[in-house]
Parts: structure tokens; C-alpha cells; sequence
């Protein structure tokens, strides 16, 4: 949902309406005046503007910040969260190791974001050791989720063989040692591919606390994304999405456009590095994800990353943000 994607006008009304809006701490300051010239700056204080206007469109709803562990001045950006109120902040790409220790005398919930139970028992076990501490909240991204995915490629290009259910079973059990030690619940949610009444109410019964929700979103009047990047999910079709390389090594699922086919074969001209991304090094990367990512928040298609989750195709119209969570929860 980065970069730009989830702000403050998505997050404020999901927020509103009961659930967790949550904003993309990922070069947030993009559309700021001194964006170009001033980047860690002006994404500070995008976040401080995004997390105060996101606040008070829901009324006193919980709003949380998604940062990957890959970015740049990290740790930078999660004091800024926590300074400005944040109620949670959720991170995955990488392992969040130092995140309960920059929380730590606040009142800011964390929450890692894992694929597998092997990444859930790392992480909570090393907040355990280190930190005496444990996750509030546990995201668990499937392989039919958007963006970065925690998976090869050769595994994504076969997803039935990924057996997700099971896998969520396992990390509901990882997450039961460490209640039992904290004496606390730890709620687990289910992400990655959920767009209907049915996919939510599988999860609810499978044992699921919660629903992490992006590409339904995206297709909202809410939603900060510019109207041609919403379209293109309305009008894609099933055929229309790809896993796709990035530049940063890791698969990604994304609508294929001009800009797919022509990275493949040629390396569009890097004009500026926003030095966002740790694994990313401009003599190397094929493209700036940055400005691909940009262009597609600003609806400059053709010179964009789509990125998408694996039903984006299933979108046929614009809906409200009301009207979508009213939809997803209805089976309940």
C-alpha cells in the first residue's frame, strides 16, 4: 500500500468505521515541496501530518504505521511514529529485532509481520531473550498478498503448493507459548489474498483474530492513490497479473504494463537516488523502485509499479470504504 497508497484519508475512514487504519510509512513525504532535495525530512514530516490528519478523521479509531525493516533511517522514523501518537506499529522485509526496545515506556503496540512459523518463532523468540518482551499482534502475509512477498520465486510461481492454512495453524501455536508465558492474548491475523465475506469468515473460524486487508482498499473513493491507479485494478484481468522481480532482490505481485515489459529488457535512466532502501544500490538495480512507485501513486501508468494483490482482478467498480468492510464482514 506504499508508496502513498494508505495515508491519512484511508487509514482515517477504515479507522473510523472500527477497524485498524493503517498508514505506509514508505517515502510518505513524496508529494512534500522539498521531497527531492530534503527526503528524510520531508518524510518525517509527512508522518507526523499522515498519523495527526488520519487521527482525527477517526475520531478516536486506531491507526497504526506499516515500515519495513529494508528502510533507511528505520529506526529515525519509528521514534517519529511513536512522538506523534501512533497506536501500532507493524513491520515485516527483515527482522524487526530492535522495535520493542524503541517502544519500549510508550504506549505503541508492535507487531511483526512473518510468512512462516519458523519466522514467528525467531522473531518472538529473540523480543523473548532480549527484550523480555512479546509481540501484541502477529501478522501473517500469505503468497497471494501484494507488494514484497516473504517467498522465492520458485515457490510463488506454484502457490497451491504453499499450504498457507497450515502454516497460520503453526504460527497460532507459536503465538499460544508465549501468551501463556506473558499472560496475554496475542492476537494472529490472517493476510495476503482475502477479498471476500468467505475468505474472511475462514480465517474468523480457523482460528484467526482478525483480517489484514490491502487490495480492496485500493479500489475505494477514500483512498489516496490517484483515480488512474485505482482503474487499473478495476480493469485488470486475471492474466494481467505477474510476479514480478524488484530491484531490491525479492518477488512482488504487480498488474503488468509498458513499464514490466520494458525493464526486462532495457534499464530506464536513474535520475536520482533517494537512498530508501538498504539492500538497494543504484550502480546495480534495474529500476528505482522509488520513482516507479511514485509514478504510480501520481497515475503516471505507463512509468509505474503496480503493485497488486492476486484478486486485484475480481474489482470491477469503485466503492466506499464503508461499503467494502460492510461486504467483507457480512458472513460473520
Amino acid at each position: 500500500m506504499g508508496v502513498g497508497i494508505s495515508k491519512s484519508s484511508l487509514a482515517g475512514a477504515v479507522a473510523k468505521l472500527g477497524g485498524i487504519g493503517v498508514i505506509s510509512g514508505v517515502q510518505i513525504g513524496y508529494d512534500e515541496e522539498d521531497f527531492e532535495t530534503n527526503t528524510i525530512n520531508a518524510n518525517i514530516r509527512a508522518l507526523r501530518k499522515h498519523i495527526s490528519e488520519a487521527k482525527r478523521i477517526s475520531g478516536g479509531g486506531i491507526i497504526g504505521v506499516n515500515f519495513m525493516v529494508a528502510m533507511k533511517n528505520y529506526e529515525e522514523y519509528v521514534k517519529e511514529a511513536i512522538k506523534s501518537g501512533i497506536d501500532i506499529i507493524i513491520s515485516g522485509a527483515g527482522l524487526p529485532t530492535k522495535l520493542p526496545s524503541l517502544v519500549k515506556g510508550t504506549n505503541t503496540k508492535i507487531a511483526p509481520i512473518v510468512s512462516t512459523s519458523k519466522a514467528a518463532s525467531v522473531i518472538l523468540k529473540m523480543w523473548d531473550r532480549k527484550e523480555k518482551t512479546t509481540a501484541d499482534l502477529i501478522v501473517v502475509e500469505g503468497p497471494k498478498a501484494g507488494g514484497h512477498l516473504g517467498y522465492n520465486n520458485e515457490e510463488l510461481c506454484d502457490i497451491d503448493k504453499i499450504d498457507y492454512d497450515e502454516e497460520f495453524l503453526k504460527i497460532l501455536e507459536v503465538a499460544k507459548t508465549y501468551e501463556k508465558k506473558y499472560n496475554t492474548k496475542i492476537p494472529v491475523v490472517a493476510a495476503g489474498g482475502i477479498s471476500s465475506s468467505e475468505d474472511v469468515k475462514k480465517y474468523i473460524d480457523l482460528g484467526a483474530s482478525g483480517v489484514q486487508v490491502g487490495t480492496r482498499f485500493v479500489a475505494t473513493y477514500e483512498c489516496d492513490a490517484h483515480e488512474n491507479f485505482k482503474m487499473a485494478y478495476v480493469n485488470s484481468t486475471k492474466d494481467d497479473i505477474h510476479i514480478v522481480k524488484s530491484p531490491v532482490g525479492m518477488p512482488g505481485r504487480a498488474i503488468k504494463n509498458k513499464f514490466i515489459k520494458e525493464v526486462k529488457t532495457s534499464k530506464p535512466e536513474i535520475k536520482k537516488c533517494y537512498n530508501c532502501l538498504i539492500p538497494c544500490d543504484p550502480k546495480d538495480t534495474p529500476y528505482c523502485i522509488s520513482q516507479a512507485l511514485i509514478n504510480a501513486v501520481n497515475g503516471d501508468l505507463d512509468n509505474a509499479l503496480l503493485f497488486c494483490g492476486s484478486d486485484a482482478y475480481k474489482i470491477d467498480k469503485l466503492s466506499s470504504v464503508e461499503e467494502v468492510i460492510n461486504d467483507l464482514v457480512s458472513k460473520l
